[in-house]
């Protein structure tokens, strides 16, 4: 995992220009611009908290998606003011255990940073998401309704 360089916006971009990885973020790729801003801001997060959403590479360094963790980014609804941990794969990565890997490892890198507790925020339909805070050992804390779809939510907490 590495903190995102500015090159990380394009292979985000063409990572989730899959509408299957898109399914519940909005359902389908966001701008250029909004993966450029993303990328800009986890280096903020990295300089500023010692974590953000680093981009996961595989063995030859190549870009496979991102996880870890980051202020809740969305004053309208969910934990504001606290930390979220997520991650989002390229599909031809899913399966392989990368996710969860990563993730312990976020967790520990966010421990040390002194934070105490993470939430995880899921579609109440992700399957795949929701086995991954299973893994981590996280606890179902509240389901909600999603602001922009109206789908129901799962936020999930850890206490570190």
């Amino acid at each position: 995992m590495r903190v995102p360089t500015e090159e990380d916006a394009f292979a985000w971009h063409r990572l989730f220009a899959d509408p299957e990885v898109m399914e519940f973020h909005g359902g389908k790729n966001a701008e250029l611009s909004v993966y450029e801003e993303l990328t800009a801001r986890q280096r903020r997060h990295d300089a500023e908290h010692g974590f953000c959403l680093w981009t996961m590479v595989d063995a030859e360094g190549t870009a496979v998606g991102f996880t870890g963790a980051q202020p809740w980014p969305h004053p309208e609804f969910g934990p504001v003011g606290e930390i979220e941990i997520g991650w989002r794969l390229g599909r031809q990565y899913w399966g392989k255990g990368y996710v969860t890997a990563a993730a312990r490892t976020t967790l520990e890198r966010v421990r040390d940073a002194g934070v105490e507790q993470v939430h995880a925020m899921v579609n109440a339909r992700n399957e795949r998401s929701i086995a991954v805070t299973r893994r981590l050992g996280m606890d179902l804390a509240e389901t909600f309704v999603l602001p922009k779809s109206q789908e129901r939510g799962h936020r999930y907490l850890l206490t570190l």
